[in-house]
């Protein structure tokens, strides 16, 4: 697959003017089986986008998250991300969680393995399966830098990432609950679950790892992204502000990127001209890819100054929305 270069883009407005570097082609495998012991009742399958050509590339793991349409919480969801980071020289894995519509499973009662334990368990096992994944896709074997390695989610894939990241949440019986992987490096949490409490609905203070959240010890450098109209009112009355969470209540180093006017799909990242997009706009998907890529660049390689740079030119954009940082 070859994506459009950036001058071939009349949709997407200023956000030409962040830099991005030029677009190279890329190929996308599907579906490649992951043996996972113990997961039932189907096999883990993932799909992997990964540039043509180079070496020591960055992995991303893409965690999708919950809603109601049938294919977009899978594999096959979050395109226009995936699609941008393999363009720029990441090799992007992406898995079908058990919560996937797309299965057909029977609904999940709270708190069972495939909500949050499962979710965690496909990421991991990505990471302990990563020869595997190469010999599956041709071509890619040995390009992959197992030491430049991020994860990244979007709303309860936002959830599934933290948790990697050094999020917890304590268990029914008292137990603290956070799988730490030190293999990772670095997160983009695109709007995210945030912490727990009273605020939180009925319906999602079911879920202990929503109930009783927390980020306190997440210390991994990770960017947060959030809407400023993402109110998110079947989960929480604490509007926009939730979804920062990670951002304001974590350790640094960290980042916040916050989109003016933007909603839950962040103008469209969870799929090209996705119906479940209620603020579809391509300058906003645009802003998302470009920053977040910038930030992962960085983030994974220290001398890389992308992630500065971004910022710079996105200051000279203001009404789009704001950035902030604070180090550790």
């Amino acid at each position: 697959m070859t994506p459009a270069t950036d001058d071939q883009d009349a949709l997407i407005g200023r956000a030409r003017e962040l830099p991005a570097g030029p677009a190279t082609p890329f190929t996308s495998t599907r579906p490649v089986v992951v043996p996972t012991p113990g997961r039932r009742p189907v096999e883990l399958h993932v799909r992997v986008s990964a540039p043509t050509t180079g070496h020591d590339l960055p992995l991303v793991l893409l965690s999708h998250g919950g809603g109601t349409t049938n294919y977009l919480s899978s594999l096959r969801g979050l395109s226009p991300l995936a699609d941008f980071w393999a363009a720029h020289g990441f090799v992007v894995v992406q898995p079908t969680h058990l919560s996937s519509p797309s299965l057909g499973l029977p609904p999940l009662a709270p708190d069972s393995r495939a909500f949050w334990h499962s979710r965690v368990e496909d990421l991991t096992s990505i990471l302990d399966q990563l020869d595997l994944i190469e010999r599956a896709v041709p071509g890619l074997a040995g390009r992959i830098a197992r030491d430049r390695v991020a994860v990244a989610g979007h709303s309860m894939g936002g959830q599934t990432a933290s948790m990697l990241l050094g999020a917890h949440f304590v268990d029914d019986d008292g137990t603290t609950v956070r799988p730490f992987d030190g293999r990772v490096s670095a997160g983009v949490l695109l709007a995210p679950t945030g912490a727990g409490g009273g605020h939180l609905t009925e319906a999602a203070a079911r879920y202990t790892c929503l109930r009783t959240a927390g980020f306190e010890r997440m210390t991994t450098p990770t960017l947060t992204v959030v809407g400023d109209r993402d109110d998110s009112v079947a989960l929480t009355s604490r509007g926009p502000t939730y979804h920062a969470d990670p951002y304001v209540m974590s350790p640094g180093p960290k980042d916040l990127l916050t989109l003016v006017g933007v909603e839950h799909m962040l103008g469209g990242i969870t799929g090209y001209d996705a119906v479940a997009t209620t603020d579809e706009e391509p300058e906003r998907v645009a802003v998302v890819q470009r920053l977040s890529t910038a930030y992962l660049q960085s983030a994974l390689d220290v001398a890389d100054a992308a992630w500065p740079d971004a910022r710079e030119a996105f200051a000279g954009l203001g009404e789009l929305g704001r950035v902030e940082s604070r180090g550790a």
